[in-house]
């Protein structure tokens, strides 16, 4: 499957994070090829530190058990360009993946400078980076991949959302800085040549997430027996996409540079999410009933309704025709499917612990 990789090696920013976590022990799994990937990650303490450190726990454990894969962690942010710089001299990467970001819309309104140190000065850091690494004849950084968002859609109406649609509405700091990535990552590839895809991820869920995530929040409070908060009256759909989906699409992408445009710029942007949206108060339905199988809980929990909050959207809802065109390939894992396997990893993590 990741042959292509074979003696490169990959630099995966937030690879203690959720989704940077599961790119990097699905390329060491499978490589069988000399691939050396290396991980930086600031392990800051927006959310559980202990949850990171047993996801990098993992990963040394997976690079451990296969010979021709390597892993090599680096405690850093990206804002530190002395750090970025000396890792790109370092290791000379190929192939960049840069999912560290400081990530949550709501966060964004009480920590804007969270946002702009790591998604606005660190993505900059990272282009500067694989800008110089064509220095002096190098061949340099064949491929760079990096994280956008669903949220850059803002307030736009018109749905499924196509890379397509113009997107300068956006409604909290945090899409306003994930525009502003894809934006950079356009100029640095059409000045300097670096081939750019950005991806923009709907809301990633699954086994190892986030704990800031609404379902991660509700399950807590459901075992608790606490009451849980459900915006804007429950009237919220999103485009859940499960965590293989999106690790099968990142690596589908990192594969393929992609082909110069009208304007004869290696730059490209997909939507990888599950295209079909689900209402929040099924979602919620669905949760309940996998944490009651699994005798996490044994009644579902009592809701508050409250109305819609700063920042969040009415629904998202991912065109993916691009990503079937070019890859052949479709999120496709079921709601229920990916909350049960949620709800079956949260039992072994935090009710045996």
């Amino acid at each position: 499957m990741i042959a292509v990789f074979d003696k490169k090696t990959i630099l995966i920013t937030g690879a203690a994070g959720f989704i940077g976590f599961y790119l990097a022990k699905q390329i060491l799994e499978v490589s069988g090829n000399n691939v050396s990937v290396i991980g930086l990650d600031n392990m800051n303490d927006y959310y559980d530190v202990s949850l990171k450190e047993t996801r990098l726990s993992i990963l040394n454990d997976t690079a451990s058990s296969n010979e021709n894969g390597s892993f090599t962690f680096v405690k850093g942010s990206i804002a530190d360009k002395e750090l970025i710089n000396s890792l790109f001299e370092n290791y000379k990467p190929e192939i960049v993946v840069n999912l560290a970001a400081q990530a949550g819309v709501r966060y964004s309104i009480t920590n804007p400078q969270a946002y702009v140190e790591s998604n606005l000065v660190g993505f900059f850091n990272i282009l500067e980076a694989c800008r110089h690494s064509y220095d002096n004849g190098a061949k340099g950084v064949q491929h760079l991949v990096y994280a956008s968002s669903s949220s850059v859609y803002g307030s736009n109406k018109k749905i499924p959302y196509s890379t397509g649609d113009k997107v300068d509405n956006p409604v909290s700091l945090y899409a306003a800085t994930k525009k502003s990535n894809e934006l950079l990552a356009h100029s640095y590839s059409e000045l300097y040549g670096i081939p750019s895809t950005g991806l923009r991820f709907f809301t990633v869920y699954g086994p190892m997430g986030r704990p800031d995530m609404a379902y991660f929040g509700f399950t807590d409070k459901l075992v608790k027996g606490e009451k849980i908060q459900i915006f804007n009256y429950g009237d919220m759909k999103r485009d859940f996409t499960y965590i293989d989906d999106i690790v099968t699409g990142v690596i589908n992408v990192m594969k393929k540079v992609p082909d110069k445009n009208e304007d004869g710029v290696k730059y490209k942007i997909y939507n990888i999410g599950n295209n079909q949206p689900e209402s929040l108060m099924y979602f919620v339905e669905t949760l309940e009933k996998c944490l009651i199988a699994e005798k996490i809980i044994d009644k579902p929990a009592e809701k508050e309704l409250l109305p819609m909050q700063p920042g969040d959207v009415y629904q998202t809802y991912a065109d993916v025709e691009d990503l079937i065109k070019d890859f052949n390939f479709k999120p496709s894992t079921s709601l229920e499917e990916g909350l049960n396997q949620f709800a079956k990893w949260y039992k072994e993590y935090y009710t045996k612990s």
